[in-house]
């Protein structure tokens, strides 16, 4: 089993990178938050998935181990092998897709190519209390916070008993002044925060 590989990267190609390791190229499936971050002529290690099949041998590289790790937990999830898994940390960052499935948010989940309504809820379902969300920084708010803290924030918690997801009501308020009464909020999420 290999668990890293660390080389030079040699060239991008689509969404793989080739890792030159003592003249030997290895061709790397990568997601594009990690493919982003890899440029020519750099140094790089890479925790790797291998994926052996009868007539292939894929090799997955990614930059953080958090982020092996969640790919290992979609893989985990009936139905899905590792195209499936990479396309569905293909749909934002890592941390993204993790609340994302902390929050239940199976419209962001769909968004993956080949990733339909019942896989999306079965992702939900397998890994919400797995991916570790208390760790995140939510992006949208700029706060360290887990679910749980965010869901006593009044104004989230009446835009989520509206039907808005955790990541959407996180949206809305985003652009609201924050030192509004929590009605002053909603109103103000509910008009496009104007």
């Amino acid at each position: 089993m290999i668990a890293t590989l660390t080389g030079t990267i040699d060239e991008k190609v689509n969404d793989m990178v080739v890792l030159n390791i003592g003249g030997v190229g290895y061709g790397l499936f990568v997601i594009p938050e990690d493919y982003e971050r890899m440029s020519p002529g750099q140094s790089t290690k890479l925790y790797i998935y291998e994926h052996i099949r009868e007539q292939s041998n894929d090799l997955f590289g990614f930059l953080r181990l958090d982020t092996k790790a969640l790919f290992e937990q979609l893989l985990g999830v009936s139905g899905i092998g590792p195209k499936m898994a990479l396309n569905v940390l293909s749909i934002g960052s890592s941390d993204a897709v993790r609340i994302a499935i902390a929050s239940g948010d199976v419209k962001f989940i769909c968004q993956a190519q080949g990733v339909g309504k019942r896989v999306a809820e079965r992702i939900v379902v397998d890994l919400k209390n797995k991916v570790g969300l208390e760790a995140i920084e939510l992006s949208a708010t700029g706060l360290l916070q887990s679910e749980d803290q965010l869901l006593k924030d009044e104004a989230i918690e009446a835009l989520v008993s509206l039907g808005y997801s955790l990541q959407d009501a996180m949206s809305a308020l985003k652009a609201v002044d924050k030192s509004l009464s929590s009605e002053e909020r909603v109103k103000q999420a509910l008009k496009g925060g104007k």
